[in-house]
């Protein structure tokens, strides 16, 4: 099956007339000559559009995984071209669904129940079918509950770890073949993909991602609405949570026709995206619009939790610092808390990177702040911190990946805002909290059960310390003397090992 479908690959990406992107270096241009030698039988497809256009045809022939591939790949404009950055974001979930009869089997295997016993109607038609999985609409027979089951797509699990195979193999062979290989790190591209995609596969994490995010958002329902989910109905494959109803927000005559403020909405989907970054540390990491609804009260609502994002205090607070200096053009700063954040290793030259940093970043804030994407400037620094081997986090990549969606969803319903007004606030209320008197009472009260469970301890531990020092001291004077008395015989001793081992070697050597 694997070959098979090695030989479909190579010769959809023949149709499409992708091996031209082997001909731009020396070593591959061979292997592309071989290959539509080989396979000139094969009519091509599309040859009047660009490359980076009949690379996005070709990933969607290709089917769910290359789709969910060239979506990450979208987003690491500080690996592929601009030209194919924009081509491959405009790839799509939206897939062929898989027949009914299939998804009901699935749900009845998985539920250990006839469909009839759980809901009390089960709309056969699915609502949505995306490239992992398809939703329907359905009614829980025991609540009477309106709700969504998602459900797994049939052998999607296998196909996933084939194409990633390939994937890994193709990733190899970039690094050995190409001369920039090493730096672009194809490999660890697929690695990270793999992680991604697999934490997509399983429902149970993604009932707890969505009950995670439900719960910080208890207090902000002015704001955004997270579906609850019904546990006892979940399982790796199936997840079923509350039906939600909303506009898609994409959607903009609509949404105006409810009469729902496009500024206003734009302002809080940025709020929601900060507080979950630096409030929360737990941020939904696929904030396309077709994961966003919202309701007529101009709320968002969420959809499909399987990618989130997590960021430690520590990379919060480095964050930070780096977003205030950016905005305040202090590059110097931003410099030395990449490396003092272990981001940047301790060798790195200071001024050099600061230098970097500030070529490449200053022409972007000679535009007006409101036309300024921070998105941009994270890829700007990524690109600099590759050319000083600066290895990128994986929770940065995923941060900076849902700051290009939140920008883009938020500039669509108002091509005039301004992140910095909105999220400078937000940041620096966090600094504020982190930082100083309060900061230090904040930190105080998050210890305060480690300190008061081991205060009580800190004088027989001191005991028990001073206590073993003496023995110790104890022990190296007993050593100490022991060594004085046996001075000879250890010499002795010495002398006479030597002497085997060069007999023994001489031996070898007659040998």
């Amino acid at each position: 099956m694997r070959i098979l479908r090695l030989l479909k690959i190579i010769i959809t990406l023949h149709r499409y007339g992708l091996y031209q992107i082997l001909r731009h270096y020396h070593k591959t241009s061979i292997v592309a000559t071989i290959i539509e030698t080989t396979l000139f039988f094969i009519p091509r497809k599309y040859l009047d559009k660009t490359l980076p256009q009949r690379t996005k045809l070709a990933f969607e022939s290709l089917g769910p995984v290359f789709v969910k591939f060239g979506q990450i790949l979208s987003t690491r404009q500080d690996l592929i071209p601009y030209e194919y950055v924009i081509e491959l974001s405009k790839l799509q979930n939206q897939v062929k669904p898989f027949a009914s009869d299939i998804a009901v089997n699935i749900v009845e295997k998985s539920l250990k129940g006839k469909l009839d016993d759980i809901f009390s109607s089960f709309n056969i038609e699915p609502a949505a079918s995306a490239s992992i999985a398809q939703v329907h609409k359905a009614v829980l027979k025991e609540s009477n509950q309106t709700v969504a089951v998602k459900i797994l797509r049939p052998r999607i699990e296998q196909t996933i770890a084939n194409d990633i195979k390939i994937l890994k193999l193709t990733a190899w062979l970039i690094e050995k073949l190409y001369k920039d290989g090493k730096r672009l790190r194809p490999q660890e591209v697929v690695l990270e993909f793999e992680k991604i995609i697999k934490s997509e596969l399983d429902f149970t994490q993604e009932a707890a991602n969505a009950t995670e995010l439900r719960r910080l958002h208890r207090n902000d329902s002015h704001l955004i609405i997270i579906p609850e989910v019904y546990f006892d109905y979940c399982t790796h494959d199936v997840l079923v949570l509350e039906w939600m109803d909303g506009i898609p927000i994409s959607d903009l005559k609509q949404i105006q026709d409810n009469n729902i403020d496009l500024k206003k909405l734009s302002h809080n989907g940025v709020t929601i995206f900060y507080t979950q970054v630096f409030y929360y540390g737990f941020f939904h990491a696929d904030m396309h619009p077709g994961n966003i609804l919202c309701d007529n009260r101009g709320r968002y609502i969420g959809l499909d939790f399987g990618i989130v994002g997590y960021l430690s205090s520590q990379d919060k607070r480095y964050l930070a610092i780096n977003i205030l200096a950016f905005f305040n053009r202090d590059y110097k700063k931003v410099a030395l808390t990449h490396i003092e954040s272990g981001w940047a290793p301790k060798d790195t030259p200071v001024e050099e990177f600061e230098n970097a940093i500030r070529a490449v970043c200053e022409p972007i804030f000679n535009k007006p702040l409101a036309q300024i994407s921070f998105g941009q400037v994270l890829v700007r620094l990524f690109q600099v911190s590759r050319r000083f081997g600066i290895t990128i986090q994986p929770q940065l990549i995923l941060l900076q990946k849902t700051i290009v969606n939140v920008e883009g969803l938020g500039r669509v319903l108002n091509p005039e805002l301004d992140l910095w007004v909105t999220a400078k606030p937000i940041l620096e209320k966090w600094m504020r909290q982190q930082m100083g008197v309060r900061g230090l009472i904040n930190n105080l009260k998050e210890e305060l059960p480690f300190i008061a469970y081991n205060l009580p301890k800190l004088p027989r531990i001191l005991l028990e310390n001073l206590s073993l020092s003496k023995d110790m001291q104890q022990q190296n004077n007993n050593y100490l003397t022991l060594l004085k008395r046996y001075k000879w015989q250890n010499k002795l001793l010495l002398i006479s090992s030597l002497i085997l081992v060069a007999t023994l070697i001489l031996v070898n050597l007659d040998f």
